[in-house]
Parts: C-alpha cells; structure tokens; sequence
C-alpha cells in the first residue's frame, strides 16, 4: 500500500495542478509526426535565409570597411526579433481575433499554447518557431536600405519597434485572420506581409536617411560579388522553407510550392541577365542573383496557389520589372536605396501579389478562386491589401524612424561614415588587409 500511495504522490506531483493541464483526448489533439517534421525543417531553412544567407548576399553587395557590420546587424536584429517574438510578438500576430486588428494577449511569453495549432496537424510550438523565421528575416530585409551609414543603436531600436507596430499588426489582419483575410486577401507565404511590408519601409527610410558620402558621383562598386552569389545560393535554397513550409503539410501543397519557387526564380534570374545583356552588354554575377532573388520574392504570395506555367510567367514579369525598377528608383528618383530593397522585394511582392488574382484561377492552372470569389474581386481584394499594408508601412515607418532619432541620431558623423561602420560602430575589422 505504501509503494502503491507514494507512485501515486510521484505522478500527481509530476503532473502539476490539475488548473495547468487540462485533459484533452489525445484522439482529437495529437500532431501529425510528418507534418510536424517538415515543418521543423522548413524553419531551420529559414533561418538560414538570414542567418548567413541575406548576411553574405548583402555583405558582399558592400565595400570591404562595412561587411562586418552587415553580418552583426544581421544578428543582432535575429537576437532582438526573437526575444520580443515570445515575449509579445506572437501573441500580436496570431492571438484570438480581437475585431480583426489584433491578436489577444493570452499567448504572451508563449503561455497557453496548444497541442495542436489551430487549423493545422502540426504542435503550436512548432508554428511559433516557424513563425519567428519570417519575423526574423523581414526586419533584416531593410538593412539593405541603410548600409554604410546607419547608426548601430537606431537600427536595432528601430527594427525592434517596427516588429510591433508594423509587421505584427499585418501579420494579424492577414495570417491571424484579422481584417484583411475576412476581405478575402490571399498571401501564400509573405508578398504582403513580408515584402510589402519592408520594402516600402526601406524605401520611406532610404529617403529619411539621405544618401552616402559620394553617391551617385562616385561607384560604390561591391566588395565580393563572389560572397553575394554565395549568400543568394543560401536564400534560393532557404526559399524553399519560407514558400513550402508556409504549406504547413508534407503533401502535394508543400512540393508544389516549392516547384512554383524554384522554376519563378530560375526564369527571373535568366530574363534579368537577358535584359542586363541587352542594356548594358554583360551578363554579371550580381545580376544573376539579384534576378533570381526577385523572382523569389514575387513568386512567394502565389507560391501555393498557381501552377508551375503560372510560376514561369511570373517569374519573367519579376526579372523585367524588377530590373527596371532598379534603374526608376536609383538614377529617376536618385533614392539611395542601396542594395535595392523596394525595387526587389517590395515591387515584386507587390507584382506578385497582383498577379496572383489571375493566375490562381483553374483556367490558367491554379487552384481555383474561392466560391465567392472571381477575378475581379480577387484583384480588387489583393489590391485593397497592398494599399493598405504599403500606406500602414510608410506611415508608421515615418513616425517611427523621426521618434526614435530624436534620442539616437539615424546616422554616423561623416568621418565615421569615411572610415566605415566595421571600425566606427563596432571597432573591428571583417578582412585583415595588411
């Protein structure tokens, strides 16, 4: 009796107050192991996107006194992302509707989660983290708006503030079922929501910031185009994460995805070596790589609701389009946007994002509008969506950029910016040149 009184004492205690877990058959709420694989994978893909993947891509697009501070801004933003990402973050983006702007405070500190994530087969926990890599990643998109001249500790508090009032809220009207999702707003794996999103917000802080010492007289000509194909190599296989992961399965819907990813930026990065051929009578390294990033980018809202003729075609659309808007922003607007982060990721996130009301539909290969849906009101719907989102973006990115250089000045002093962000900001050195 006494073994039998203290084995049961052992297991009430280890199982804690009856409050703290409640019973669930395991029948109704048990992952799928497959599932809950693929999707482990996908988010370490992910990571990798930034983590060294835009890191090498953007650090070598530099000269050779600020790679370093492109890597450790790259960290530094995936250590401050992370933390408020299970502090508040979350919760933000994918609580329980609250009137479809944002998520309810329950899950904050990662309390309350469930088994199984809402909708899915696969842990919460698994969703979080998963979720978190695209969390990461969109505030580093922006690095490449303000290299070689950005304060250290307003880019850090900028991007940490810009995780709450802007990226969360949007995760929310469209991933969390917020607003925009009842619209009718589709975004696969992040046009909108990632893209859209950092690209106008790099655009409206390239224009705040101003342009670097020199430009556009002087060529600020990349470190190590050898280092920027490296880091693209990285993202294109990472992509297949962010695009086939946001299947949230390890069926048809997941490998589809990635076939669409993959043929969109394989025909995005041929049309922009094309073009670059044309233009200006070379095909280069970091326009083959550049293309092929665009073409990831735009594909990324369609990813899982096209087909691969569809993929191709826009594909094409984002290595034509994409390349000339290089050239409109930079030398027609004379915006020091300096590694093209609105040209790239936000145009085509927004190209994507249009083309996706066409050719989701079954005549052209895709999966089909939803009942209540036809072209028309898709697009008016995707458009509604990208209006909405750039103009949140912009604004919020205006408000937020001013406030916080009132305590921690946007840029470094001119000598600073002379001698390079590796030795101002960090007093390091990437390459020992002696």
């Amino acid at each position: 009796m006494g073994k039998w009184l203290a084995g049961g004492l052992t297991a009430i205690l280890a199982a804690g107050p009856a409050s703290a877990q409640p019973y669930i058959d395991p029948a109704l709420d048990v992952a799928n192991s497959g599932d809950t694989a693929w999707v482990m994978t996908a988010t370490a893909l992910v990571l990798m996107m930034t983590l060294p993947g835009l890191a090498l891509f953007y650090g070598g697009l530099v000269r050779s006194k600020n790679f370093l501070s492109v890597l450790i801004q790259c960290m530094a933003i995936a250590g401050v992302v992370s933390v408020l990402w299970v502090i508040v973050g979350y919760t933000l983006a994918f609580g329980q509707v609250t009137g479809g702007i944002l998520g309810n405070g329950l899950n904050w500190m990662l309390g309350n989660l469930g088994n199984v994530r809402e909708g899915t087969a696969i842990p919460e926990s698994a969703f979080v983290m998963f979720q978190m890599t695209f969390a990461v990643i969109t505030p580093a998109l922006m690095i490449g708006a303000w290299v070689e001249r950005a304060r250290f500790g307003w880019v850090i508090t900028f991007c940490a503030l810009w995780l709450l009032v802007v990226y969360a809220p949007v995760t929310h009207w469209i991933w969390g079922g917020g607003w925009l999702a009842q619209l009718g707003v589709l975004d696969f794996a992040g046009g909108i929501v990632v893209h859209t999103t950092a690209g106008v917000s790099a655009l409206v802080v390239a224009i705040m910031m101003g342009k670097r010492i020199g430009w556009p007289a002087s060529h600020m000509l990349p470190h190590s185009p050898a280092l920027t194909v490296a880091g693209a190599g990285l993202l294109w296989v990472g992509w297949f994460g962010f695009n086939g992961g946001s299947a949230l399965t390890a069926t048809d819907n997941a490998s589809a995805a990635i076939i669409n990813t993959h043929v969109a930026a394989s025909m995005a990065a041929l049309t922009w070596i094309l073009v670059e051929r044309i233009k200006v009578g070379k095909s280069t390294a970091v326009g083959v790589a550049t293309g092929a990033i665009a073409g990831l980018a735009t594909i990324t809202p369609s990813a899982g609701f096209v087909g691969p003729g569809g993929a191709l075609i826009i594909g094409a659309a984002a290595g034509l389009v994409c390349f000339f808007a290089v050239g409109l922003v930079k030398k027609g607007f004379e915006i020091d946007d300096s590694l093209d982060v609105f040209a790239v990721h936000g145009v085509g996130g927004i190209l994507g994002t249009l083309m996706l009301a066409l050719f989701i539909s079954e005549g052209m290969g895709g999966v089909g509008y939803a009942d209540n849906m036809t072209f028309g009101s898709q697009f008016v719907a995707q458009f509604i969506g990208v209006a909405v989102v750039a103009i949140w973006s912009a604004v919020a990115t205006a408000i937020l950029g001013f406030g916080i250089s009132v305590f921690v000045p946007m840029r470094v002093s001119e000598d600073d910016e002379r001698d390079g962000l590796d030795i101002a900001n960090h007093g390091e050195r990437a390459w020992d040149l002696d």
